[in-house]
């Protein structure tokens, strides 16, 4: 199949799985007299796997080992198992972040309308704040 049929039925643009195959994700395809890439049906299969593994945020050297391994035919279970237990750590990392951020945005907003609105030159008015209080330390 061409490009265009392997972009149709992984969901992933042309430019996507052309950039996949520039980094190594992806094997130089075999190409037809006239030049253009050939896949089959295991080409399909691998750019699921990294589609799905990149918006599971798995970086792209971790899907190149995972598909190393596999290409060695070495079972990347483990290796997988790590990745996923370190992504759910980062993701609760990030949400404890976003929630203080939310925090303080709210705390911002509730100090911000005790000041003036109509201040033009941005002194004693909410924007004054995002000068001052967000570039405090956080506790």
């Amino acid at each position: 199949m061409q490009i265009k049929e392997l972009a149709q039925k992984t969901g992933l643009t042309e430019k996507t799985i052309r950039y996949y195959e520039s980094v190594g994700l992806l094997p130089p395809p075999r190409r037809l007299p006239n030049g253009y890439r050939d896949y089959d049906e295991s080409d399909v299969e691998r750019v699921r796997f990294v589609a799905g593994a990149r918006r599971l945020g798995f970086a792209i050297d971790d899907v190149q080992e995972i598909l190393a391994l596999r290409d060695r035919r070495e079972a990347p279970c483990r290796v997988v198992l790590e990745l996923l237990i370190q992504k759910a750590d980062e993701v609760q990392q990030r949400i404890a972040e976003l929630k203080r951020l939310e925090e303080e945005l709210r705390r911002l907003h509730a100090l911000g309308q005790t000041f003036p609105t109509d201040d033009v030159d941005g002194k004693n008015c909410v924007c004054h704040l995002i000068s001052t209080e967000v570039t405090k330390p956080a506790p």
